[in-house]
């Protein structure tokens, strides 16, 4: 299988001296193209600093990391960008749904930007309105919304644009365990069937029990990882 992510010597440090404070330290793994991996460990172990890592949303102290190919952190701000925006798929805890937007709207921000045209865009959104449970909510604004539709939208915005790679970050905490489940079997769904390839920070035990390999992080280092397919073997 490809690789989709890989990281080399990976640092991330905070504060300068006696204060400095390392997030992350020396973090080397690799991700193959169709995995649904869970980055997990304790408050303060650094998987959500490793995440932001990974989508380019911050930039290494030291190390490199690499998407598709590609070593992000050579790229121009703009070049990063648009890189994000074609490969990246994001899920955030807080769902960061534009108020202002439909539903509608907000799913197909992504494709705007990347100039997908008004037939194949609106072709894309009535398949995730459908896919995941939204037909007849299209038009809603978020507020409009509970919370688990508006994490629904966050979902179809992130896949709807077709990216190698979507990275969650505690995509389930505002959720109800029902809602929460749902959720993530239809994320499972979508990984077997499409081959998306999920990567979750998480202290969630839902989530892990899906993953199919968990890495496992303590004091800004990778532990260990567990590959549940071979245990299960």
């Amino acid at each position: 299988m490809a690789k989709v992510i890989q990281t080399s010597n990976l640092c991330r440090y905070f504060g300068e001296g006696e204060l400095r404070v390392k997030a992350l330290d020396q973090v080397d793994f690799e991700v193959e193209e169709g995995e649904f991996s869970a980055i997990i460990g304790p408050s303060g172990s650094g998987k959500s600093t490793l995440l932001h890592l990974i989508g380019g949303l911050d930039n290494p102290t030291h190390g490199t990391v690499t998407l598709a190919g590609t070593e992000i952190g050579s790229m121009s701000r703009s070049a990063l960008s648009n890189f994000r925006r074609d490969h990246i798929g994001f899920i955030f805890q807080a769902y960061n749904l534009i108020p202002v937007l439909s539903t509608i709207e907000n799913i197909e921000y992504v494709m705007l930007l990347q100039g997908v045209s008004n037939t194949e865009r609106r072709k894309r959104v009535n398949e995730m309105l459908d896919l995941l449970g939204l037909t007849g909510l299209g038009d809603r604004r978020p507020a409009q919304l509970s919370g688990g539709q508006q994490q629904r939208v966050a979902v179809a915005r992130a896949m709807v644009s077709r990216p190698n790679i979507i990275l969650a970050d505690e995509p389930t905490a505002n959720l109800d365990s029902k809602t929460g489940i749902a959720l993530l079997d239809m994320m499972k769904d979508l990984n077997e069937k499409h081959g998306m390839t999920f990567i979750f920070s998480t202290h969630d035990q839902k989530i892990m029990d899906r993953a199919r390999r968990l890495i496992y992080l303590r004091d800004g280092r990778v532990e260990r990882e567990e590959n549940r397919e071979e245990l299960a073997a």
